[in-house]
């Protein structure tokens, strides 16, 4: 019998082990997601690429990061959670010994593919942990520590990412993770228990590869904004291809008895549109975590130490705050941190669109810790309210739905913000100056998102009849 019946108002100290194993595992899967941001320049130079070209770094990891969430339902069911977890443990410490010893850049990048493999793996596991072995009393607490890694740890990499570079250079970020990844799999592989019988169900491979293709091709067509343009067969080409394969995925699904993502969730109105303002959310979390760093260092002229460090002070402020928030949703319910964090949010995007162009050092840190406090207080709540709505048989479709979407908006946060800051090209003027107009039309997209967000929220709360 599971922990919640055996006593619903206390966690064994067993499960809590394993909560925190997997959760530093997801912690230092996430981290360096984003810790080579403040490399992007130093690594264009040495290893002679573009920037559309180099965030791909970033971009490639989010996407088979997500590619990965869509078999997480199944992975759920046909593998033990010791299994996943020493596999996710074994791609993360495999992948850094690659990109450690990388000596040119697709070599890099194919470390940084199979070390995704630990994210993808260790996301959907640690929140399938926490509603299996948490009481629903205490989920919101819970789920908001859980959440705190999505926030957190993605803000925190560039911090990490420009100490290590300082210190040494970037295959430090490696080097330094690799021996704290032992240790967690040593912590975690004895206390790992299963709530679930594991049965031998066969994968879907037709319908996933419709959705690798679509995921795909519509991040290598916006990949090509920046080279190619709004006109060219690259970007139309690659969205037609999405939406045809994504089409093509909904039929054979409404079709077939096993389904590798169940969409008959998205009747959920509740769900469907908390999940839609979740994406967005995430979508703009990673996406500024990679324009904030590079504009300091192209436009302000700051070294990749002080990129890095800018967003610290928002990432400890809101660290501190997350049980806090968690326990926002428990006490009074979903709207009230929901729509606090929104406001917060919307003024950060606000001033950055209006300053825009004169940005320093200082007054990045100031907003972002704005920012941060307010996307991450939404956030969180945002995703625990639209699990809350879902039967709990439904919950490893709804997680693996939601770990998906939020991986794949990272991509394609950092895939349109990249074309954006690239996308200005005057002549006479310095690479420093267009990056900074085109910082200005990021931000400014940004913001849009985050009024498009209360729309959602107001969907939200409309159909749903309590939020507590």
């Amino acid at each position: 019998m599971t922990q919640i019946q055996n006593d619903p108002d206390k966690i064994s100290r067993q499960n809590l082990i394993a909560i925190f194993a997997v959760a530093m595992m997801a912690f230092l899967g996430i981290l360096v997601e984003t810790s080579m941001n403040v490399t992007f320049p130093t690594l264009m130079a040495t290893m002679h690429v573009s920037l559309s070209t180099v965030q791909w770094i970033t971009t490639g990891y989010l996407l088979t990061v997500a590619l990965l969430m869509i078999t997480s339902a199944f992975l759920k069911q046909r593998f033990t959670n010791r299994q996943l977890f020493v596999a996710g443990a074994s791609l993360f410490i495999l992948g850094d010994l690659i990109c450690a010893l990388a000596p040119v850049f697709p070599v890099l990048l194919f470390g940084r593919l199979v070390q995704a493999g630990c994210a993808g793996l260790a996301i959907p596991l640690m929140f399938n942990v926490v509603l299996e072995s948490v009481p629903r009393s205490r989920l919101g607490f819970y789920m908001g520590m859980a959440g705190l890694i999505l926030m957190i740890a993605p803000a925190s990499g560039p911090t990490f990412g420009g100490i290590m570079a300082s210190l040494g250079d970037w295959r430090l970020i490696f080097w330094s993770t690799l021996p704290l990844e032992a240790i967690i799999l040593l912590l975690g592989f004895g206390v790992m228990k299963q709530f679930s019988p594991v049965k031998k169900v066969s994968f879907v491979w037709g319908q996933f590869a419709l959705l690798a293709v679509a995921f795909v091709s519509f991040t290598m067509g916006l990949n090509s904004l920046t080279t190619a343009g709004w006109l060219s067969w690259q970007f139309l080409g690659g969205l037609i291809l999405a939406a045809l394969t994504l089409t093509g995925y909904i039929m054979v699904s409404k079709h077939s008895e096993n389904q590798l993502l169940k969409l008959e969730i998205f009747r959920n109105p509740v769900f469907t549109f908390s999940f839609m303002a979740y994406v967005i959310l995430q979508f703009c979390n990673i996406g500024i975590n990679f324009a904030l760093p590079n504009y300091a260092q192209i436009v302000v002229g700051a070294s990749s130490l002080f990129g890095g460090l800018m967003l610290l002070p928002g990432s400890l402020v809101t660290a501190l705050l997350q049980p806090w928030f968690g326990h926002l949703l428990d006490e009074h319910g979903a709207r009230l941190p929901i729509l606090l964090g929104s406001s917060l949010f919307f003024v950060a995007a606000l001033c950055f669109t209006v300053i825009g162009q004169r940005l320093t050092v200082i007054i990045i840190a100031a907003l972002y810790v704005i920012f941060s406090i307010g996307r991450s207080m939404a956030f969180g709540n945002t995703m625990t309210n639209g699990l809350k709505e879902v039967d709990f048989s439904q919950r490893a479709d709804a997680n693996a739905i939601y770990n998906t979407g939020q991986q794949f908006a990272g991509s394609v946060g950092t895939t349109i913000l990249a074309a954006l800051m690239s996308s200005v090209k005057v002549h006479g003027m310095s690479y420093a100056q267009e990056t900074a107009i085109g910082s200005r039309l990021a931000f400014g997209l940004i913001l849009s998102l985050s009024v498009i967000n209360f729309g959602l929220y107001f969907i939200v709360f409309h159909y749903q009849k309590t939020d507590k």
